[in-house]
């Protein structure tokens, strides 16, 4: 049987708005991670676990280090079974993330993830993968930074799978929403604001109206293409929206209407 010695990594950096101590609390607790990211549980401190929820998925795992602010890392060992693969040989996923305090009161998070593999096609597939879902949610940090910075977070997420390929379902949301290209206004389903990023998998729109926050539009493929909307808002009102809004979300979401391709 092949061993698990085929090296697997992502590493990027990025700067990002505030103090050290700022940017610790938003990738080292679970009130900031859920501000940006997935809803999450953290035990703060080393030793500690910690949980990622995606959808009626978790992944579980450990924290390796705990040096505030400097220095955060963990380790995720099933990640094999994310991927549909829980019997192959692999070590687990270790995320380590360093803050390096600059002049002008930002940071650079240097952020690092690996593992080791045997070298199956599968296990690049998904690192791939998860590099092009990964990535956009480190705007949604800096932009948290940026606006809401120690706000509580109300979360809003609903999906569903739609007939066409992603490019057309997120044509379909752009054209539903009146969302173009980055820094054009958006005004549709009772949303008022601008197109924060635009990117290959979707768009991120900063809500200025009804609750200040921001939303995530995007589609991938999987067995079928899964449509996704997440937000993240921050305000008094935002539980109410959320209460009387969810539903409508994902009816607008199943019953979207996607140009054949």
């Amino acid at each position: 049987m092949s061993k698990p010695d085929v090296p697997l990594r992502l590493e990027f950096s990025i700067e990002l708005p505030g103090s050290p101590e700022q940017v610790w609390s938003a990738i080292a607790t679970s009130h900031g991670i859920g501000s940006w990211f997935l809803p999450t549980d953290l035990e703060e401190h080393d030793g500690g676990a910690i949980a990622f929820h995606m959808g009626d998925t978790t992944s579980e795992g450990t924290v390796t280090g705990w040096e505030p602010p400097a220095r955060f890392a963990y380790q995720e060992p099933d990640w094999n079974a994310l991927a549909g693969h829980e019997d192959s040989p692999v070590t687990p996923m270790v995320s380590e993330f360093l803050v390096e305090a600059k002049s002008g009161g930002t940071c650079v998070l240097r952020v690092v993830t690996s593992a080791f593999g045997t070298g199956a096609d599968w296990e690049q597939e998904f690192w791939d993968e998860m590099e092009k879902g990964y990535l956009p949610f480190f705007d949604n940090l800096r932009l948290y930074l940026s606006d809401f910075p120690g706000q509580r977070v109300t979360q809003l997420e609903v999906s569903t799978k739609l007939d066409g390929d992603p490019a057309a379902v997120v044509a379909a949301m752009r054209r539903d929403l009146g969302a173009d290209k980055a820094g054009s206004s958006v005004d549709g389903r009772g949303l008022r604001g601008h197109v924060h990023r635009d990117d290959f998998s979707g768009f991120l729109v900063r809500i200025t109206d009804p609750v200040p926050g921001f939303m995530s539009f995007w589609a991938f493929d999987n067995d079928g293409t899964m449509a996704t909307v997440a937000g993240w808002l921050f305000s008094d009102g935002a539980p109410q929206y959320v209460e009387r809004e969810h539903a409508a979300w994902q009816e607008w979401l199943d019953t979207l209407t996607v140009p054949a391709t």
